[in-house]
């Protein structure tokens, strides 16, 4: 019983190990080659993508808030100049 498990996990190996040299053999060949060039350049291209995408994102995020920020300065300094010339009257000079 125990040689029968041996050689079953042997010849599992064994099938395992030729598998992976074949795929090894393939990737090395100029075929091979060439696919994983291309598959690095379409993952390069689709990470650009991704990149573009998330910076435009974050870069109208940004914008709206701060735009919402700057307006709201723009609106609290103008309602301050419109107060303050109201509590305090101009001062007239003698003479003039």
């Amino acid at each position: 019983m125990k040689r029968a498990v041996w050689f079953v996990a042997g010849a599992g190996v064994g099938v395992y190990a030729m598998i992976r040299g074949r795929r090894a053999a393939e990737a090395f060949t100029a075929e091979g080659l060439r696919m994983r060039v291309a598959a690095f350049g379409a993952g390069a291209r689709v990470l650009r993508e991704e990149l573009v995408e998330g910076k435009a994102e974050k870069e109208n995020e940004l914008r709206q808030r701060y735009s919402a920020a700057y307006h709201r300065s723009i609106d609290q300094q103008s309602t301050h100049d419109q107060i303050g010339s109201r509590q305090v009257p101009e001062i007239e000079k003698d003479g003039q």
